[in-house]
């Protein structure tokens, strides 16, 4: 066996997973997981990424030494260096106000739709493209030589090394994916230098080793690979779906859900374009064809608002609390800021004249039943804008251990749910680096070993879904 350590940032944790690989053996332990705090300054919202990479230290000092590293993150955001490689302040984070506008400008010089037919990515205001229009008149910004997307920084900091990696150089709505390259002409469009960017890496690349000043901070002994993975945490979380064929649905869950479909290629149509369908590249040529949902941000900022109570008994007052009393549109960009969620959900419920959610329980039971309805509208709209049926749904990430969520979900797509694996992203990182090390095979060997190897939990769908089409129904018509 062999040890591979995953570095797996997400939006409010980070984590340094050790993952060792065998012939027919996968074991994942966690070595180190530690804080994902933004800090709102005067500028604006940031991310502390000083002290993201300080936990990725110490996590790589608890893991000991391993055969490689690997490193995902949240994707879109990014940090720009000088010409000596400093990096010029914190970067931003994709919550921040700057783009609010911004679309609008953009789609002046590309049009909306030629933009999708263009990159497939779905429009959301925080899209790389939107925070480099935002941003190129900034002091900062005139002074940038490189830019670095938030893993490929970290690995930077860690080997000397700069590159781009491709699944989440795809996030950025400047690589077209039928060519899986730069697209230099709406890029010129735009006014936006491609040379900022460093060049482009595919999972299983070399990544460099580490600097001879991080072997003697973590006391690993080198030489200690880094290998480009799936370094948006969506593709390596995809790239772990415990899939035994080609027709399944995937939802990855944690403060987003991304629910979709693997393609051969992407689906670019008008259609499409305006269901908000993203089409971002994963492994081995393939797609990621998904829609972005806001996902347990929801209720992790209800349970922050109430001062963190134990979420064990909040889902249990939920599940005694009425079904489907009341639902929100969990894809609305309204609720993408922090802060009084709890009283906008209760106001979004108010103004579409729906019983208005008033306990801790009902309001926790109004996202669940929400969520489940927005990963039911998403996987039948994907199977219809794709022609791509499906038997299976498969639910990855940290919504696996949310029984009722998962149990929702199979009830409101009327599909069996496959739960698990629950650290899908740090799982599918470890896969690819073994996998560039000749220890697993292809996607489907990988799949394979998952499902040999990991829990998983079964949820069959109950109670027909006539009810979920009518609350689907009643959403749509307010």
């Amino acid at each position: 066996m062999r040890s591979y350590a995953a570095v797996d940032l997400g939006a409010s944790s980070g984590r340094v997973m050790v993952g060792r690989v065998g012939p027919d053996s996968l074991e994942l332990t966690e070595a180190h997981r530690f804080a994902n705090r933004p800090v709102r300054v005067p500028e604006g919202l940031r991310w502390d990424v000083l002290s993201l990479y300080a936990g990725v230290l110490d996590g790589l000092r608890a893991a000991g030494q391993v055969d490689s590293v690997g490193i995902d993150s949240w994707a879109v955001d990014y940090g720009l260096l000088d010409g000596d490689g400093a990096l010029l302040g914190n970067p931003v984070h994709y919550r921040d106000a700057r783009t609010d506008g911004v679309a609008e400008k953009v789609w002046a010089s590309v049009p909306a739709g030629e933009l999708y037919a263009a990159t497939g990515i779905q429009y959301a205001p925080f899209n790389t493209l939107y925070q480099l229009v935002a941003a190129r008149e900034t002091r900062q910004f005139a002074y940038a030589e490189r830019l670095l997307l938030v893993p490929d920084l970290l690995a930077y900091w860690l080997t000397g090394e700069q590159g781009t990696e491709l699944t989440n150089a795809s996030t950025t709505q400047l690589i077209d994916p039928r060519t899986r390259a730069w697209s230099y002409d709406l890029a010129a469009r735009l006014g936006i230098d491609l040379g900022l960017f460093a060049p482009l890496r595919q999972p299983g690349d070399p990544a460099g080793v580490l600097r001879a000043e991080v072997l003697e901070e973590t006391g690993l002994t080198g030489p200690v690979p880094v290998t480009a993975v799936g370094s948006h945490d969506t593709a390596s979380a995809v790239a772990a779906v415990p899939a035994t064929g080609e027709r399944f649905a995937y939802i990855c869950t944690g403060t987003w859900s991304l629910a979709g479909l693997e393609l051969e290629a992407p689906v670019l149509t008008e259609e499409s374009r305006v269901a908000n369908f993203t089409n971002e590249l994963g492994l081995d040529g393939t797609v990621r064809y998904l829609r972005n949902i806001m996902g347990l941000w929801l209720l992790q900022e209800c349970v922050r608002a109430w001062g963190d109570p134990d979420l064990g008994v909040l889902l249990r007052e939920a599940a005694a609390a009425p079904a489907l009393r009341s639902v929100v549109d969990a894809g609305d960009a309204g609720f993408l800021a922090p802060g009084r969620m709890p009283e906008r959900i209760a106001e979004a419920c108010r103004v579409t004249g729906q019983p208005v959610p008033g306990t801790r329980g009902e309001i926790t039971r109004c996202i669940l039943d929400s969520l489940a309805l927005a990963h039911r509208r998403a996987i039948e709209d994907a199977q219809r804008l794709a022609g791509h049926p499906v038997d299976v749904v498969h639910i990855v990430g940290g919504g696996t251990r949310n029984a009722l969520l998962c149990q929702l979900t199979a009830d409101a797509c009327g599909l069996p749910v496959v739960a698990g694996p629950t650290e899908a992203a740090a799982l599918g990182n470890v896969l690819v680096q073994a996998r560039a090390h000749g220890l697993v095979g292809d996607r489907a060997d990988m799949r394979r070993l998952l499902a040999r190897t990991q829990p998983l939990t079964r949820y069959e769908p109950q109670g027909g879904t006539e009810r979920w089409r009518e609350a689907q129904a009643r959403l749509a018509t307010r």
